[in-house]
């Protein structure tokens, strides 16, 4: 599904955000990604869909080359990755599933959209994704009324309604107390099961980690210092990967 071969990023400045990243992430996995602030967790990600461009060395998805690809290509594989932010990044003046139709973009004449004209079979996909996500009650609600956990839940409804075989998911917990974070992990945890949509979560906590990914892998300094079996996981693991203790800030503690 996802091939990362000797993937380094440098940006302007000098700043080696990614080193020789070498990474093979199968159809269908639940992978969880940690690391300190600038470890290049958000790099990794947004590499991997051609956001950030890659200095050095390979990256394909399903098949297709990231690096270096043509306007065209890379319009392909964006429309087959989901992507959800940790600032929820909606249009909070205008209704929740209007927003949730921006995931179906790449699937509608541009006029159409414009003009709100949207297909029925599309208006359809929007609300079975709000549904699989538990706010479907709230789809002609104004973005802007929404708890952040809602916000958060209808970023994750706009990834799915792309019908994607990967999401990606940028610390997307970050800004939620630990009630609604393990609702919305768990959101993430079913569609990857229901679906089986190649699923990769950066996260801050340590303990949300443990408890939810299947997979773990650890950067430090824009390397990949662990990569394996949530089950293998220690404390130690956990500070070989941060280079440090660990703290109650690496924690969501309350259950």
């Amino acid at each position: 599904m996802i091939e990362f071969r000797n993937v380094s990023v440098t940006y302007r400045g000098g700043v080696r955000a990614l080193r020789d990243v070498d990474l093979s992430i199968g159809d269908g996995e639940f992978v969880v990604v940690v690391g300190l602030s600038g470890a290049g967790k958000s790099t990794l990600l947004r590499a991997l869909n051609g956001l950030v461009p890659a200095t050095s060395g390979s990256i394909t998805v399903d098949g297709t080359e990231v690096v270096g690809a043509s306007p065209a290509d890379l319009r392909a594989v964006r429309s087959r990755v989901g992507m959800i932010f940790q600032t929820f990044n909606l249009a909070t003046r205008t209704s929740v599933v209007n927003n949730v139709l921006m995931g179906r973009l790449s699937r509608v004449p541009s006029w159409r959209s414009t003009l709100g004209l949207w297909p029925a079979a599309d208006r359809e996909a929007a609300m079975v994704a709000l549904e699989r996500v538990g706010i479907v009650e709230k789809a002609f609600v104004r973005a802007a009324d929404l708890s952040g956990g809602q916000q958060q839940r209808v970023g994750i409804a706009r990834a799915l309604a792309q019908e994607p075989s990967v999401v990606l998911a940028d610390e997307p917990v970050a800004a939620l107390d630990p009630v609604t974070s393990r609702q919305v992990m768990g959101d993430l945890q079913r569609i990857n099961r229901d679906l089986g949509i190649t699923t990769l979560v950066n996260l801050h906590f340590l303990d949300l980690a443990r408890e939810y990914g299947r997979r773990l892998i650890g950067l430090r300094e824009g390397e990949v210092v662990f990569d394996g079996d949530i089950d293998d996981v220690t404390d130690d693991t956990f500070r070989e990967i941060y280079g440090r203790a660990i703290t109650d800030d690496d924690l969501l503690t309350e259950g």
